[in-house]
């Protein structure tokens, strides 16, 4: 097996990464989904009201995250994520019912969207550390890539699958789907084999507190510099969520499949960017910040596309390098920080 899929070998590794693929499936459909819905259903093509659902999903970040990951150093991460997968699931098909039955209201998609994005703050930083956990910290990195691969291959097959649904059935499906597809995750965690974990050394005492971590991080420049790129370019560029759909929808008037193809065509730069992250044994902090430049560069190039194709063409090299930034910062973060600080370091 080649260096880039070499956390392949390990069985536990192999069984997450299948059923993250179909999870991740599941993800990119309901964006597209809940996007569309909100935009052409619930809404006259309303930016403001896909903003404030896309705002909804990450505000819990700020108040929950930290704390979960203090959560992710104490307690099992297996069984933390099998609660937290289920729940996401439940929220889809919650979504999906109450669409089918023509009851949804905006109100009602700002809620599923707060609960969403309150789960998903806690599932993250716990998700990222399991990783370690599956493969110890000499694949480390080249997990952390082939997750980010699976992520963007689920990206290039959820928003074309979402549209034609749409197109097909309606958004409520998308949502049903949805639901189903986060148990996969739930009965892999079930399947594996507990006695390969890689041990975890779990934060015990005084030093096992938020406190910890932020003191841990205030003495690590390298750490606080990459955190402010990360910062930075989440604020002012990966907003993709609201622009491609606004692109698409409103600017070149396009239906449903155009819609979800935007997301499909970006993931072809970012699954690039992705299996050439799996081949890094050690990212540097300079790559960090020098794809953070390169994606400020395309983003700019994409704004100024003057038709839909030259746009979702534009997005190849945006994703390309927005998906390096990423996960070159994850895998510095990650390898560089001890094992009992490493699920609220990556929280923060």
């Amino acid at each position: 097996m080649s260096a880039t899929f070499a956390s392949l070998r390990v069985p536990n590794y192999r069984i997450w990464f299948a059923a993250a693929l179909v999870a991740n499936i599941g993800t990119w459909m309901q964006r597209i989904g809940q996007d569309w819905l909100v935009l052409t259903e619930l809404t006259d093509n309303s930016g403001t009201a896909m903003g404030v659902v896309t705002a909804l999903q990450f505000v819990p970040f700020l108040a929950v995250s930290p704390f979960a990951g203090v959560l992710a150093d104490r307690l099992p991460r297996r069984r933390l994520l099998m609660a937290t997968q289920s729940a996401l699931g439940l929220l889809g098909l919650t979504l999906g019912l109450l669409t089918l039955g023509g009851h949804i209201r905006l109100w009602q998609v700002y809620v599923l969207a707060l609960g969403l994005g309150t789960v998903t703050a806690i599932d993250n930083p716990v998700r990222q550390t399991f990783v370690g956990d599956l493969v110890g910290t000499k694949l480390l990195p080249n997990a952390v890539g082939l997750n980010s691969a699976s992520f963007n291959a689920a990206r290039m097959i959820g928003p074309g699958v979402a549209g034609a649904l749409i197109a097909w059935v309606g958004p409520g499906w998308v949502f049903v789907v949805t639901g189903v597809c986060f148990s996969a995750t739930v009965v892999a965690l079930g399947l594996m084999n507990s006695s390969r974990l890689v041990p975890q050394e779990t934060a015990r005492g005084s030093g096992a507190g938020l406190l910890a971590a932020l003191r841990y991080v205030r003495g690590r420049p390298d750490i606080m510099l990459i955190m402010v790129v990360i910062a930075f370019a989440s604020i002012f560029g990966l907003n993709f969520q609201i622009v491609n759909a606004l692109m698409a929808r409103v600017e070149f008037g396009m239906g449903a499949g155009e819609f979800g193809l935007v997301a499909s065509v970006m993931a072809i730069g970012s699954l690039g960017g992705a299996l050439l992250a799996a081949r890094r044994e050690r990212p540097r902090m300079a790559l960090v910040v020098g794809a953070g430049c390169a994606f400020a560069l395309a983003l700019g190039l994409a704004s100024l596309a003057p038709s839909y194709v030259l746009y979702i063409l534009a997005t190849i090299p945006m994703g390309f390098a927005a998906l390096t930034m990423l996960t070159a910062a994850n895998a510095t973060l990650q390898t560089t920080t001890p094992r009992e600080l490493r699920g609220r370091v990556m929280a923060l």
